[in-house]
């Protein structure tokens, strides 16, 4: 019975040490006799007890590793304190296991001696504006030397860039200067366009004033002209009308009375206004008067 149950505990030894079960995103190395053996994947796995040995576990995952913060020297000889994040994962477990004692310190090391190099061939303002040259130089660095270690680096990012306390405080300043200018600019601007608009405004109100005055002169123009023409056309008729009435009959005792009439209304006119009325010495002289504008009449209408 006892032998039995020794046996049972050695089988059960047996089966615990030849079965391994692979999580999944998980890969094992397995050492047969001191010697790299082989890579376990994910899932049932079969080894020989007492021989082969497991001898590194890996995650295939992507594994973030925060890289401490350290002081880097600008090219404008300016402290600047640095800190970020990596993120890398195990493509060759073989190599992870034998590349290198430990890739995580090695990968560490290796991002901050690339960080203080780049950011030595900068200068501090291109620091800031530039992390994703600097994280891709990084990237490039790390990958390049990783591939011995099996390590695939994926990608870097700066967490923060922190200057000196004095240099931050003059890039404050810097910054504050910066921004009134460019507002005493912007009003200096704004003036500027409302003295172009107000002398816009003025010339355009000349230039229509102007305009209006012209056309208001032409307008005035064009009706005294269409005035004196209307006068003349209609003197004109009346003219005719009164030539054509004279030579119908009786036209010259009609004119010779209507002149007569006139030269009454004009004497009598004149002794309304004034005490002393001239009276002709030849009151001949009104019938002379008459008879002379009868013959130019006459004179008239035989041309």
């Amino acid at each position: 019975m006892e032998i039995a149950l020794v046996i049972l505990a050695i089988a059960a030894i047996f089966v615990v040490r030849s079965i391994k079960v692979v999580p999944q995103q998980h890969a094992w190395v397995v050492e047969r006799l001191g010697r790299y053996h082989a890579t376990l994947t994910p899932g049932l796995n079969f080894l020989v007890p007492f021989v082969d040995r497991l001898a590194y576990r890996h995650s295939l995952k992507e594994i973030p590793l925060d890289v401490p913060s350290q002081i880097c020297i600008t090219k404008d000889n300016t402290q600047l304190t640095v800190d970020g994040i990596l993120y890398f994962q195990v493509t060759d477990p073989m190599r992870a296991s034998y590349g290198a004692s430990n890739y995580v310190v090695a990968i560490t090391q290796l991002a901050q001696t690339t960080l203080r190099s780049v950011i030595g061939r900068m200068e501090l303002d291109r620091t800031f504006e530039e992390r994703a040259v600097i994280n891709t130089s990084v990237v490039e660095a790390l990958d390049e030397a990783a591939l011995n270690w099996g390590v695939k680096v994926l990608r870097y990012e700066i967490k923060d860039l922190t200057p000196p306390p004095a240099i931050l405080h003059s890039m404050q300043a810097q910054i504050t200067a910066e921004r009134e200018k460019r507002a005493l600019i912007a009003a200096s601007e704004g003036r500027r366009q409302e003295q172009i608009n107000i002398a816009t405004g003025e010339r355009e109100a000349a230039i229509a004033k102007s305009e209006g005055q012209k056309q208001a002169e032409i307008n005035k123009a064009q009706g005294e002209a269409a005035a004196i023409t209307a006068v003349a056309e209609a003197t004109s008729d009346a003219i005719r009308k009164i030539a054509a009435a004279i030579q119908q009959p009786g036209g010259d005792q009609a004119v010779q009375l209507k002149v007569a009439e006139k030269a009454v209304e004009a004497y009598a006119h004149l002794a309304q206004k004034n005490n002393t009325m001239i009276v002709p010495g030849n009151m001949t002289e009104v019938a002379g008067l008459i008879g002379t504008a009868m013959g130019l009449l006459k004179g008239g209408s035989k041309t």
